[in-house]
């Protein structure tokens, strides 16, 4: 039995078994990414599509999966991959790619417009391991690395992943403490120091999905969009109005279909309320 360190969680992991993300596992007492290079989804995107519209945009970037979360979302846009009861078969089913081999197929495609790759779909951090094993060739191929996550993760994961990633999409779901624990099953304050770190080691932009009846009222817009202008990089000036902002629609779908869709009228209020603090707001799905 051992204890995971990646996340606030700290799940105390039985020899064999997996922790609550479904993707780490106690082997010889040890905790160790039960998903190293166990690929679901493999496909070549528009960089804005992470969403990164600051970071070479007009690029494309290969962009790979796995499989577990540790989050529960439940308007989960990709549940069949992270928390579902489908997730939890492809334990069996995902194919293994080497670090090696999927530095390879990123500089396979430079000649297409590909920049590099970017880790997204499930949460990567979970998979921390991987990520810097295949970043770091990427890296010596010349290429840019992208990490699109939830941020739900300790500082000691991202001092060692920061050396190898230029740019992250991290969501900032919502700015109060009871959206966090109690409709997403996190913690706001990782998030948030994740955040505040990230500023410091590369290029970040961040997504807020706006969830009717829970976090689409314009005074925790402000109160978030507050904190981020005041984020400072490594050298202690103020950047955080110059940190792009992904306002996004909500739609039904995966265990949140008990209400409609976002209003884009709404989301378009909401992104003008951001603009009152930040300089770079961008709506979604709209």
């Amino acid at each position: 039995m051992a204890v995971c360190k990646v996340c606030f969680r700290h799940c105390n992991i039985g020899e064999g078994t997996l922790g609550f993300c479904g993707a780490r596992i106690c082997r010889e007492g040890e905790v160790t990414a039960d998903n190293y290079g166990r690929i679901t989804s493999l496909a070549l995107d528009p960089i804005e599509k992470k969403p990164l519209n600051r970071f070479h945009p007009g690029s494309l970037v290969v962009s790979v999966g796995s499989y577990g979360c540790n989050l529960r979302c439940p308007f989960c846009q990709n549940s069949e991959i992270s928390w579902s009861d489908e997730a939890l078969r492809l334990r069996d089913k995902a194919e293994y790619l080497a670090p090696e081999d999927l530095a390879d197929i990123a500089a396979r495609y430079r000649n297409r417009g590909n920049i590099g790759l970017a880790f997204t779909y499930n949460e990567p951090l979970i998979g921390y391991e991987y990520v810097r094993d295949a970043a770091r060739l990427v890296h010596e191929r010349g290429m840019k690395n992208v990490l699109v996550t939830n941020g739900t993760a300790s500082l000691d994961v991202l001092e060692e992943l920061l050396p190898y990633i230029d740019a992250m999409n991290i969501d900032l779901k919502g700015f109060t403490d009871h959206y966090y624990s109690d409709v997403l099953g996190g913690d706001r304050q990782m998030v948030m120091d994740f955040i505040e770190r990230a500023v410091k080691g590369c290029h970040v932009e961040l997504t807020t999905l706006i969830v009717p009846s829970e976090n689409d009222n314009e005074e925790e817009i402000r109160e978030m969009t507050g904190w981020i202008a005041g984020l400072k990089n490594a050298e202690g000036e103020k950047v955080g109005a110059e940190i792009p902002l992904h306002v996004s629609r909500f739609f039904p779908r995966f265990r949140m279909t008990d209400r409609d869709a976002t209003e884009v009228k709404k989301v378009y209020r909401l992104a003008d309320t951001a603009r009152e603090r930040l300089k770079y707001v961008y709506t979604g799905n709209c």
